[in-house]
């Protein structure tokens, strides 16, 4: 990029000459991962998203919630290039969706898995794409178990396994890229809640650790709070943002936390700003 020149500081600037332009404001704060601007989609002419604009953090873990049927999914699905949309653009630090790795973690894993390969083989699937050895994707793995210290095994087909296990897999195989983002969605609504309250403990404790920029769509509004650095509250199509809550809790989290003052005045206040959306409005 070419220098800007300035002029000499004991030079008069000439008579009748405009003030310089004041330094414009950066667009999105500090920090800022992904940026979407101006996105566009609507479904047999009804708007989804008119103009919608966002920008998140980097290394954080952004949960997304509203309504039913405002466009979670769709808003997940966009940004990742699963779903077109009709106007404006997503990008990852000034780079579009296919110069970007991310990783994608299904809501139905059965369907997810390839039940004639074993999980082990599964999980190393996506690494043959980006060219990573099968050397260097089974230390990948080993690490990954570790970090989630959890007894699996991998050399059974996913059909052998239990339905957390299964997800546990899916996890694993969208993490074994070492993706830049990981896109969720609703990763736990098909698990039993015992499985779901030690999956929900050990996915964001390896994802603070890894610093992984992270969107998870959920349903569940206890779920979104616990897991999440930011929540993502929306409103009724066409959907606009309600809220962007900020949720300064410790990690790493347990399920102790759920009871904590602090843990039920954010829900309390999430609840609220939903309540609100739901009816068609945001509070003031």
């Amino acid at each position: 990029m070419a220098a800007v020149l300035q002029p000499e500081a004991d030079l008069a600037a000439p008579a009748g000459a405009l003030p310089p332009l004041a330094r414009r404001p950066p667009r999105f704060p500090p920090g800022t991962h992904i940026t979407i601007e101006g996105l566009t989609k609507s479904f047999a002419g009804q708007p989804v998203y008119q103009g919608f604009e966002l920008a998140l953090p980097r290394a954080q873990l952004t949960s997304v919630f509203g309504p039913n049927g405002c466009g979670k999914s769709t808003l997940i699905n966009m940004m990742a290039g699963i779903l077109p949309h009709e106007g404006g653009q997503v990008l990852f630090d000034g780079k579009t969706v296919q110069d970007t790795r991310i990783g994608y973690v299904f809501q139905n894993y059965r369907e997810a898995l390839f039940p004639w390969r074993r999980a082990l083989d599964n999980i190393l699937y996506p690494l043959k794409f980006i060219g990573v050895s099968r050397a260097e994707g089974l230390e990948r793995i080993e690490q990954l178990v570790q970090e989630f210290d959890v007894r699996v095994d991998l050399h059974r087909y996913p059909y052998e396994l239990s339905g957390g296990q299964q997800q546990l897999v899916s996890i694993m195989r969208a993490l074994v890229v070492e993706p830049e983002v990981l896109f969720m969605d609703e990763p736990f609504s098909a698990l039993d809640y015992e499985l779901t309250l030690l999956m929900r403990e050990r996915l964001q404790k390896v994802l603070h650790e890894r610093k992984v920029t992270t969107l998870l769509v959920s349903h569940d509004l206890e779920e979104a709070v616990y897991m999440a650095d930011k929540v993502l509250l929306l409103t009724r199509r066409p959907t606009t943002i309600a809220d962007f809550v900020d949720v300064p809790l410790p990690r790493p989290r347990d399920t102790g936390m759920l009871t904590s003052d602090a843990f039920v005045a954010l829900k309390r206040h999430c609840l609220a700003v939903f309540q609100q959306a739901v009816r068609g409005g945001v509070p003031a």
